[in-house]
């Protein structure tokens, strides 16, 4: 494992270096910004999948752009591999102490919520040490994506109380948010700023109450989510999947009857989109 790590730290070197490749020459941390996102993404694609091969290669390419990163790292004299690797394996002993703290008095003991909370207030105590701004959602990227980050920032919220109770009327308090939610939207939307003769100023506060509005709804719906503990951008993308798989079912099913997508009525469309739906079903049945 060793000799295999070192060879393709070596190989990454070769690139960077002089009359290596001119494009990997060229890369800086900001530039490989796009990569190390498409890269994220394509890993987390082949886990939905379940293909372990289609897995073990989309992880090589993630550890590329860990391992190139480090290089560049390595060449302005910032950090190194061994940096990295090095704080991580401290990082995780630290957060861990319930299990190489010794004598080991309660590791056994704690469930996956109580190691989260302490992993938390470790983390907290870290930047305290450190003289960092102190704040319960400190450490929520904002780079996540939007739904992603809304399930963080609701979460670390919720481990200080600042959460509905987790009784059967707090969750009901949760979905009658999202109604309010909806209904605070409608209003929005049905307000009279897009008569012709309305302002641009009153156009543009009426689209800007409009977004406000939808972002609350979204808000909300990722909070009922994290109380039935969905992954908000799973559940997302699963639909959108969904979604896909069914219109290509129509489009399939046009062009076996030689029509064009577009000459469809509406009502055929819906017709084709619950088909699909049902082979969905038979398709789950064992």
């Amino acid at each position: 494992m060793s000799d295999r790590f070192d060879n393709l730290l070596s190989l990454i070197a070769t690139l960077r270096a002089p009359g290596g490749c001119p494009w990997d020459r060229k890369q800086s941390h900001e530039s490989l910004k796009p990569y190390l996102l498409e890269e994220t993404y394509e890993v987390l694609e082949a886990i939905d999948h379940g293909d372990p091969t289609k897995l073990t290669e989309e992880l090589g390419d993630l550890l590329l752009q860990i391992i190139f990163h480090a290089q560049i790292g390595a060449e302005t004299h910032t950090f190194t591999i061994d940096d990295v690797t090095e704080q991580l394996a401290r990082k995780l002993v630290r957060r861990h102490p319930h299990v190489f703290e010794k004598p080991v008095t309660d590791g056994q003991g704690l469930g996956a919520e109580q190691v989260l909370h302490r992993w938390e207030e470790i983390k907290r105590q870290e930047r305290q040490d450190a003289g960092r701004r102190e704040s319960v959602l400190d450490g929520v990227p904002k780079t996540l994506p939007a739904l992603l980050r809304a399930y963080q920032v609701q979460a670390r919220a919720s481990r200080v109380g600042f959460d509905w109770p987790q009784t059967p009327s707090g969750q009901e308090q949760v979905f009658d948010k999202v109604l309010e939610e909806v209904a605070e939207l409608r209003a929005a939307a049905s307000a009279p700023a897009d008569q012709p003769d309305s302002t641009q100023d009153r156009q543009k506060s009426q689209q800007n109450a409009i977004e406000a509005e939808f972002g609350d709804i979204l808000f909300s719906l990722v909070n009922v989510a994290r109380r039935l503990r969905v992954n908000p951008e799973d559940s997302l993308r699963c639909a959108v999947d969904r979604f896909t798989d069914r219109f290509h079912f129509i489009e399939q099913e046009a062009a076996r009857s030689n029509r064009a997508l577009e000459t469809l009525s509406l009502d055929e469309m819906d017709a084709l989109w619950t088909a699909a739906k049902r082979r969905e079903t038979r398709s789950k049945v064992p």
